[in-house]
């Protein structure tokens, strides 16, 4: 035993940390080559600048403690969702925001439901609180909710719902959410984890689909929490801004287990500008729906099969082991995301960047990929 391994809890000592994507920085230093980055999910525009002008305005109000109940953009998200400041709370990020949920609501002997190849702080946030995850199988790469209803038991505390889903970008649609709400008992909270709502609203428009009724299952006063986040659409993600919507007294817990100050006032100003910039967002999401098609057919070109996604990125099976083909992508200057961690071995996730990006990503696989069917076949 170590020096140190008695003394702290035993889910810490047997907890695997979350494992990121590799910043640009980090991966030209490996390589030796210049990278673009097309493994986390970000926005490839950036920021909006009008974004970037409201965070230099507050640089030299910086020595001043952030205000710690983000009022001002509480007000903002509440006027935007037609909800009271009173249900949102928030955080330094989505995944903030679970972490402080998981250790609100779990302990020892109790435990949280959810699907299998989802997102990867679920079972981290768990963990974390010595409760258990239990993970039911997927269905057609996504969410099996009859079989996430039955697990449910006494015991279950949360269930974490991931729509579209991270890493398949699967959806569930509004009518199949609402079924499965009907038949959660009253003891179970959730989790409806809309991080890339943006790119789903816009998809489900052209499509014609039903996206969600999630904030009108918080304004009904159910158990529900829905998650939103400003790293995706808005290009915020460096910033670490998120925030929670569910029932008032649920969101006051939440709100005293949340670090002091853990939101900045450059992160709230950002926000706030943001959310003024709405013709920033939408070239962003025109872009992600006009590319994803262009990938989707570039793989399959190839003879592979991708996920029909409803978010900003591409999750292909390549029956081989993906860190491998990661590992020579990015030799060749692109970094994906190799998902063993996520329970896809052979999986690969790959945000749709700009036109440029994604000619350089196909470019970079096709050349990795015919190198390894060359080096099978010798």
């Amino acid at each position: 035993m170590s020096l140190f391994s008695h003394l702290v809890t035993p889910p810490v000592r047997t907890l695997g940390g979350y494992i990121p994507g590799k910043s640009l920085k980090q991966a030209e230093q490996e390589s030796g080559v210049q990278c673009i980055k097309l493994a986390s999910n970000e926005n490839p525009f950036g920021p909006s600048q009008r974004a970037v002008a409201a965070m230099r305005r507050v640089l030299e109000e910086t020595n001043y403690y952030p205000d710690n109940d983000v009022t001002e953009l509480r007000s903002r998200l509440a006027e935007k969702h037609g909800i009271a400041p009173e249900n949102i709370l928030v955080t330094a990020g989505s995944t903030s925001l679970l972490g402080i949920m998981a250790r609100t609501m779990l302990a020892p002997g109790l435990n949280a439901v959810t699907s299998k190849l989802s997102f990867i702080v679920y079972p981290i946030a768990t963990k974390a609180a010595g409760a258990t995850l239990i993970e039911v199988p997927t269905l057609h790469h996504g969410f099996d909710l009859d079989a996430v209803a039955a697990a449910i038991d006494a015991n279950t505390r949360l269930v974490f719902i991931a729509n579209p889903n991270n890493p398949t970008g699967t959806l569930l649609d509004a009518k199949t959410v609402d079924r499965f709400l009907a038949q959660v008992p009253a003891h179970v909270v959730v989790v409806l984890d809309e991080a890339y709502c943006d790119f789903a609203q816009y998809f489900a428009a052209v499509r014609g689909v039903d996206y969600s009724h999630s904030l009108e299952h918080v304004r009904q006063g159910k158990n529900v929490v829905v998650l939103r986040t400003f790293s995706k659409a808005h290009g915020l993600a460096g910033l670490r801004i998120g925030y929670g919507i569910g029932p008032k007294e649920l969101i006051g817990y939440f709100a005293r287990m949340r670090t002091t100050f853990s939101v900045s006032s450059v992160a709230e100003a950002a926000a706030l500008a943001a959310l003024e910039d709405e013709n920033h967002v939408q070239v962003a999401l025109a872009n992600n729906a006009q590319q994803s098609q262009w990938l989707l057919k570039s793989f399959q070109a190839m003879g592979y099969e991708p996920v029909p996604t409803w978010a900003n990125f591409v999750y292909c099976d390549l029956s081989e082991n993906a860190s491998v083909v990661a590992k020579r992508l990015q030799s060749e200057g692109v970094i994906v995301r190799p998902l063993g961690p996520w329970g896809g071995p052979n999986a690969i996730r790959v945000t749709i960047g700009t036109p440029e990006q994604n000619q350089m990503f196909l470019a970079a696989f096709k050349k990795v990929m015919e190198h390894n069917t060359a080096a099978i076949t010798r």
